[in-house]
């Protein structure tokens, strides 16, 4: 299954960037969507979650109030508004379909994974 992720790209501190992701819908059409991080030398980190009608939005504290996660059912597409970028938002961003309706924080509850996507804030 092949998650196509975009978006991505260098950015000033304190600037906006949004990332999209698209799925086959027989993929993700009834699963949650989330997505995740990771920076040069960490861990993936979770970033933020979306259920399968678009409700019960959840952040990793990192970003609450600066990222916004939805999604467009009728185009099969996950999308993730980024502000006020910080450096340390520097990451590969990745989405990736989870295994249940619901969305989750864990890793291990996604299924399908995006090749994932460059951001770059620049201080």
């Amino acid at each position: 299954v092949q998650l196509q992720a975009s978006g991505g790209g260098l950015v000033q501190a304190g600037g906006s960037l949004g990332l999209s992701c698209t799925c086959p819908k027989r993929t993700c059409s009834n699963n949650g969507l989330g997505w995740f991080r990771q920076a040069p030398g960490k861990e993936r980190e979770f970033v933020a979650s979306i259920d399968w009608r678009g409700g019960s939005p959840n952040y990793a504290d990192s970003v609450k109030g600066r990222f916004t996660i939805s999604r467009d059912s009728a185009k099969n597409t996950a999308y993730l508004q980024m502000g006020s970028l910080k450096p340390e938002d520097t990451a590969v961003y990745y989405c990736a379909v989870a295994r249940f309706p619901a969305g989750s924080s864990r890793a291990e509850n996604y299924r399908y994974w995006g090749q994932g996507t460059l951001v770059t804030v620049s201080s």
